[in-house]
């Protein structure tokens, strides 16, 4: 599934923090790498503190010195660094990852604060409203030396939705190539932790929002329990668990005992409600593991 990895870099050792993460995702999926740059149209002469790369000569013999070091460890390695000046980063990205036939973009998300990484999540947003390409993310404040990966334990956010099982098969190529376990969990709501949508009717009508939550998780529990039972006929040791309070604060909870998160997610064209409504950002804020986003159709 993944056999050619993209890794967009800027020269700075924060972008720099994706490349342990793609090299050991490459060696155990037998991927090949590909070391991406873009010439900034007036780009600033540093970049999160660090010398920004300005010229295409500068940026050509950054790269081929990272792939010196990353091909000693017997992996394939290209460079690539767009010629022409581009004002639009992140679109020359998302062009140049269909251009290359990637199939998964790994890339360092950093930011500075709250829900930080609106130009790293622009990117994402692009990158999958245009085309089919799985996200990999990792954040430069996760401790690295709790990094595991390959993953042991895979966790994947799944709410009954079919569209969101997309991030199924990714977990599945995953486990079956690292022995890893996936873990799947449902959060159900409870009153209090209603969307702002539904919390009205909450209000309005308590116990019957009470009773409906009730069936809402004995249905996920049969659901969880349907699509482990399909995952272990295939080979893949799983459990799946149903969690109750507000969802990204449950996702978070439990993925402290995961290695990778594995989330689908709306190609949508409009980010912001993407940005404010869905629970993905929200994790990827605050995520002390990596998180793979995957399209959901």
């Amino acid at each position: 599934m993944f056999q050619r990895i993209l890794i967009p870099l800027d020269g700075s050792s924060m972008a720099e923090c994706a490349l342990p993460v793609a090299a050991a995702f490459a060696e155990r999926c037998g991927a090949s790498l590909v070391l991406f740059h873009v010439v900034e149209k007036g780009a600033s002469a540093s970049v999160h503190g660090e010398r920004h790369l300005q010229t295409q000569d500068e940026a050509q013999a950054y790269l081929d010195e990272l792939s010196k070091q990353y091909s000693q460890r017997g992996l394939a390695i290209d460079n690539h660094v767009h010629e022409e000046t581009e004002i639009d980063v992140p679109d020359n990205i998302i062009q140049h990852a269909v251009e290359l036939e990637i199939d998964l973009v790994v890339m360092s998300a950093h930011g500075r604060s709250g829900l930080r990484d609106r130009f790293i999540g622009s990117i994402a947003q692009q990158v999958i409203q245009r085309g089919m390409i799985p996200v990999l993310f990792v954040r430069p404040e996760m401790d690295f030396t709790q990094v595991k990966f390959p993953p042991e334990r895979i966790l994947v956010p799944l709410d009954g939705e079919g569209q969101h099982e997309q991030s199924l098969p990714a977990a599945q190529t995953l486990a079956e190539s690292c022995g890893a376990v996936i873990s799947l969990a449902t959060v159900v709501p409870t009153p209090g932790t209603l969307s702002s949508e539904r919390a009205g009717t909450g209000m309005l009508l308590p116990i019957s929002t009470a009773a409906v939550l009730d069936l809402a998780e004995r249905g996920a529990v049969d659901y969880l329990r349907d699509v482990v039972k399909k995952l272990i006929k295939q080979g893949i040791k799983a459990n799946g668990q149903v969690l109750r309070g507000d969802t990204a604060t449950m996702v978070l909870e439990v993925a402290e005992k995961a290695d990778l998160i594995i989330m689908a997610t709306h190609g949508r064209t409009n980010w912001d409600a993407f940005w404010e409504e869905s629970v993905t950002p929200k994790v990827m804020a605050r995520t002390k593991i990596p998180i793979l986003l995957v399209r959901a159709p």
